[in-house]
């Protein structure tokens, strides 16, 4: 299995016999170069949108559009996008499972908002979300953006995600320090990634709080374009 981060909350994880794009950001992203953006994308079979804000929604369209891939996402978002933009998608629900190739995508909760700017104010886009990922007997928690919920303990006891990929930067989002006890009261990680950070001033730019916290779990510090591989 491959992880590799594209910047913010940006991933392509390849695993099984699906490479996935996880809140694909290319326009805009100030971490990922253009002249990386066909590599970043290259061979992709799904793109999983966790919201609908802009840097993590943004690419979806045009990236499944070029490609002819689908879009998968929660109900709400993927109708609007098949009608409006014509996309093939794959729409469910909190709760839900749904099998990409020989991978399992169950959508779980995240606590957040998901919109659009528009013209008239901002346009509601269902509602926000995160995933297990399951395949090559691991489970991967995407959290999508999100704060810590009580729902974390019963996610971590069904579900038993043995890697978390956490947003941590704060302000918009968990924080180092919050998301290190999300981690630590409700999941039994071995490894965790953290992300939505560095990208902006604004944001956290150091996981230390977290390897601080996490003793005994191997926290990766990601980096742009390098494949962490399991």
């Amino acid at each position: 299995m491959k992880i590799i981060w594209h910047g913010h909350a940006s991933f392509r994880i390849e695993i099984e016999d699906q490479v996935l794009l996880i809140d694909p950001w290319l326009e805009g992203n100030p971490m990922l170069p253009e002249d990386q953006w066909a590599a970043a994308t290259e061979g992709a079979t799904h793109v999983l949108v966790t919201h609908g804000h802009f840097d993590h929604a943004n690419s979806a369209v045009g990236i499944c559009g070029d490609k002819g891939i689908p879009c998968v996402g929660i109900f709400d978002l993927m109708g609007f996008w098949e009608k409006k933009h014509g996309l093939e998608v794959i729409g469910f629900n909190k709760g839900g499972t749904v099998k990409l190739g020989k991978v399992a995508v169950t959508m779980v909760n995240a606590t957040h908002s998901s919109s659009e700017q528009t013209a008239d104010g901002p346009r509601y886009l269902g509602n926000e979300s995160g995933y297990m990922i399951s395949g090559e007997g691991h489970t991967i928690y995407v959290s999508g953006d999100t704060d810590i919920m009580a729902d974390m303990e019963w996610m971590g006891d069904i579900h038993k995600p043995d890697i978390g990929i956490l947003c941590a930067g704060g302000h918009f989002t968990m924080d180092m320090a919050r998301a290190s006890y999300a981690a630590k009261r409700y999941f039994d990680f071995k490894t965790v990634i953290p992300c939505h950070y560095r990208t902006f001033p604004l944001l956290e730019q150091s996981a230390e709080v977290m390897k601080g916290e996490l003793k005994g779990v191997e926290v990766i510090e990601p980096e742009v374009m390098l494949a962490i591989e399991i």
